[in-house]
């Protein structure tokens, strides 16, 4: 399981770096003001914090802690933390459901892994990184 994972993150990492050494970055700009840039960029600090965070507890078998970790911190229970009410006013459509699929994902990994199913619990956060992965290839906000 750890090789795979392994393997998975080398691959994403790849596509991210590609995607960020084109010559032309061909990703929708997202205008923001600056503090809301800074914002944006620290809250997605701390989403990928949270993912390795829930790795972390999934390699130690503590499904249940990644679920609440999950929930709390990305699920949609997080929202009101993460201020995105406010800051989905000056998103584009695509992005605001971009973000709202990483969030509605993270809840349904929390569910899933509480149910202790880890083949499962890995499933549901793919789902998570995936909205990621498609949010950060189709915009970008410098």
């Amino acid at each position: 399981m750890k090789t795979r994972f392994s393997i998975i993150t080398f691959l994403f990492l790849i596509l991210i770096t590609n995607v960020l050494n084109a010559e032309e970055d061909t990703r929708e700009l997202v205008e923001l003001p600056e503090m809301m840039q800074q914002h944006m960029m620290s809250n997605m600090r701390d989403h990928l914090f949270v993912i390795n965070e829930i790795l972390i507890k999934l390699s130690t078998d503590e499904l249940d802690k990644a679920g609440e970790i999950a929930e709390a911190r990305l699920g949609m229970s997080s929202l009101k933390l993460h201020n995105a009410s406010h800051m989905a006013k000056f998103m584009p459509k695509g992005m605001q459901e971009a973000g709202t699929n990483m969030h509605k994902a993270a809840s349904r990994f929390a569910l899933k892994a509480e149910e202790g199913d880890k083949l499962n619990a890995y499933t549901a956060l793919s789902e998570i990184t995936s909205a990621c992965v498609a949010c950060h290839a189709s915009y970008r906000i410098r």
